[in-house]
């Protein structure tokens, strides 16, 4: 299987192992609303490598992916979902990885 041009993984990070089944949508900001372009499920690798949606629909854009949190740790979580929100500026691979705790994250330009 090929990858999408952005990809996610989710580490608990407080657990320390990846995060399984998060669900996660991927949008794009279109004249200042987010349009959803995707919804994906995190593997038992807490990755996300394909999207439903062709590279060919990702433009240059600013993007932002929603992880429902929440439905990972239950009512254990303060924060109920997280957004990161991103510039796809190149033809680079974009990684997006999400490094989770029930009390925080945090996320970085992967590889």
């Amino acid at each position: 299987m090929t990858k999408s041009l952005i990809t996610t993984h989710i580490l608990d990070t407080a657990l320390g192992k990846p995060a399984a089944g998060v669900p996660v949508t991927l949008s794009r900001l279109d004249d200042d609303n987010w349009t959803p372009l995707a919804q994906g499920t995190t593997d038992a690798d807490g990755r996300i490598m394909q999207w439903s949606i062709p590279d060919a629909d990702l433009p240059y854009a600013t993007y932002k992916l929603t992880f429902d949190i929440e439905s990972y740790f239950g009512d254990q979580s303060f924060y109920p979902f997280a957004d990161i929100v991103f510039a796809r500026r190149d033809d680079r691979h974009h990684h997006i990885p999400l490094l989770l705790t029930p009390f925080g994250y945090s996320t970085y330009r992967g590889s």
